[in-house]
């Protein structure tokens, strides 16, 4: 500090200023050496992703995402960013997330409003989770936040944090958040043996999105800024998920959204689950190897007596609707990641199983 005061006396006025918009500058920009340590730094702040921690305000080259149906994470509220190294980009893939290059980040924070009647307002922090690709391959670690909401400590072993607020009826709610271990990121990142991301896919971002500067396409933004390229013509020829909660959207296509994204992770040819012969994904066609009249690989507690993955026309019939709607662990799915029922998802995967014949 001495050195700097002495440095700073002996530069004119103009000299100071470009000294200070140099210190600035490179304080507002992402840290490539901390994405690209062997070891990840201990504190969140390191790597320079947010220029407000606490708000999730990003720095620049950090930029915003939403996926049009989400996982199901306890109800949390999450705040999603990408980072691409200036002049590389992720290459568009049609069915997969996208192939980002080396350098790359992935970030995603979890957070819980005092109350989500009024979920802008005291929104407490709980973990960030950033994904960090090297020329292995991709690196997962979790950050738990600090009660002084200041930044946030990594966290290898994982971590239990215990949450209390308000839900959108007005009830109060109360349990315990798990901020995942090591292990438990691979267990749903894992496919065909390696670390992938799960979320940047074409047909969940193929939407409007609310940037700072109005209302854009993802696919379309990211071209246009250079994250992305390999983008095919026209927008129509790429699928698209709808929100699973858009009620005038088709009920089929809602379903398969949710457990696409939350359950085809793992349940596909070449996830964890592959042995269960059940596979979520959302380009499956309806039949036994999407549950439909499939009995299970393996009966036991979690069958809750029933005869098949999916019973067309009977929810309580129906495997997939029991465990979806558990929170029992060893029966509940997804089995990680979550302490509470998601009640609107089970709500509408009743409807649709007794939509199905």
């Amino acid at each position: 500090m001495r050195q700097l005061s002495l440095a700073v006396e002996r530069l004119g006025g103009a000299a100071v200023a470009f000294l200070l918009y140099c210190c600035a500058a490179a304080a507002a920009a992402p840290s490539d050496t901390a994405i690209m340590a062997d070891k990840p730094p201990k504190l969140l702040s390191e790597f320079g992703f947010f220029s407000d921690a606490h708000a999730q305000v990003p720095t620049e080259g950090v930029v915003p995402f939403e996926p049009h149906t989400a996982l199901f994470s306890d109800g949390a509220l999450k705040f999603r960013f990408v980072y691409v190294p200036e002049g590389k980009a992720a290459r568009y893939v049609a069915d997969e997330a996208f192939e980002f290059p080396v350098g790359s980040a992935l970030i995603k924070s979890f957070a819980f409003p005092a109350d989500f009647r009024s979920p802008d307002e005291k929104v407490r922090l709980i973990e960030t989770r950033v994904m960090l690709r090297h020329e292995d391959g991709w690196q997962s670690w979790a950050y738990l936040w600090n009660e002084e909401q200041s930044d946030a400590e990594l966290k290898i072993a994982g971590a239990k944090v215990d949450v209390a607020t308000i839900d959108e009826s007005g009830e109060p709610v109360s349990f315990t958040y798990s901020v995942p271990n090591k292990n438990q990121c691979k267990g749903c990142h894992q496919l065909a043996g390696e670390i992938v991301p799960l979320g940047p896919k074409a047909r969940n971002l193929n939407f409007e999105f609310q940037y700072d500067d109005g209302p854009a396409n993802q696919l379309e933004h990211w071209k246009e800024a250079g994250l992305l390229e390999g983008l095919p013509a026209p927008m129509t020829a790429i699928d698209a998920v709808p929100d699973w909660r858009d009620e005038s959207a088709d009920i089929n296509a809602r379903a398969r959204a949710w457990l696409d994204v939350n359950c085809a992770h793992c349940h596909r040819r070449e996830g964890p689950a592959s042995n269960s012969g059940l596979y979520l994904t959302w380009g499956e066609a309806i039949g036994p190897a999407l549950g439909v009249h499939k009995r299970p690989v393996a009966a036991g507690q979690g069958s809750g007596g029933r005869l098949f993955d999916i019973e067309p026309g009977e929810p309580d019939g129906s495997i997939l609707n029991f465990r979806v709607e558990s929170t029992e662990p060893g029966i509940m799915m997804p089995e990680l990641g979550r302490a509470r029922e998601d009640t609107a998802a089970a709500a509408l995967l009743r409807e649709w199983v007794s939509s199905l014949r």
